[in-house]
């Protein structure tokens, strides 16, 4: 069986690192290159935090000169939302199925690379989350807002993260307007004696987004009823949580010929 040939965009960030260890030690995974914002010419084992994992691969700053000089199937692209868009049409030209976990894609952007995707005849899959359980969250908010449509997302990560709220409180919010009409919630009189106290507004559900140092990613689904309340959360404490997501999104980029938004599309 052919290994499947990977190149890691965002090597150095946090996710990026949990990923070229879950690629260095999948037996029908090789790493053959990694893109970077610095570091051009260089070997990924002469990193700080990669040395001794044998990982004798060429570090690239140019993401078209990465993809020119090596044959790769699929880019895992682990970087910043101003770079992921543009990541995605090179590894398109080059005939790489991209798997992205950046986040702050519109739906103008997911419909014009999904069209790109197509007409290449390849797949992609954009996952605002990789966590299992996070898109089991997702899903069984879904559910209960079938019966629950008074409901609030609050969610927390590290204070480093750039976009609010996150690609996962969105997406949740999204999934949930697809069984509940749109409704205001709270008093109809309700004001705010300090702006943003309510949270951001997606249909009339309310979603807060909570930055501090010691958080990772967490969120909370939280539907009131008359007389009850259901909270649904998830909390990935490590980012090794993240990747038997990563792990399956690239077995299964490889069977698509379509971009697919969403880790929840391709869990049974």
């Amino acid at each position: 069986m052919n290994k499947v040939k990977i190149v890691i965009a965002g090597p150095r960030g946090n996710m990026g690192k949990e990923a070229v260890k879950m690629v260095a030690k999948t037996e029908q995974f090789e790493l053959v290159a990694v893109v970077d914002s610095k570091h051009e010419g260089m070997k990924l084992e002469d990193l700080e935090g990669f040395s001794g994992l044998g990982l004798d691969v060429p570090i690239y700053t140019d993401m078209t000169a990465c993809f020119t000089e090596h044959n790769a199937d699929v880019l895992i692209d682990l970087t910043a939302p101003a770079y992921g868009r543009k990541h995605m049409e090179i590894a398109f030209e080059h005939g790489v199925r991209p798997v992205v976990g950046t986040t702050g894609f519109s739906e103008e952007d997911i419909t014009s690379l999904r069209t790109l995707a197509e007409k290449k005849g390849l797949g992609a899959i954009i996952a605002p989350n990789f966590a299992i359980g996070a898109i089991l969250m997702m899903k069984f908010a879904q559910m209960a807002a079938n019966y629950l449509p008074d409901v609030e997302i609050i969610e927390r990560h590290h204070d480093r993260k750039l976009d609010a709220p996150s690609g996962t409180a969105v997406k949740t919010a999204e999934l949930i307007a697809q069984v509940r009409e749109a409704k205001q919630q709270g008093h109809p009189d309700e004001r705010e004696d300090m702006a943003g106290a309510r949270g951001a507004d997606f249909e009339g559900m309310k979603i807060h987004s909570v930055r501090l140092p010691g958080l990772v990613a967490h969120q909370e689904v939280i539907f009131g009823g008359i007389g009850q309340t259901l909270t649904i959360r998830h909390d990935s404490i490590d980012r090794t949580s993240f990747m038997p997501g990563v792990k399956l999104a690239v077995e299964t980029v490889l069977k698509l010929d379509t971009l697919v938004y969403g880790l929840e599309h391709i869990i049974e």
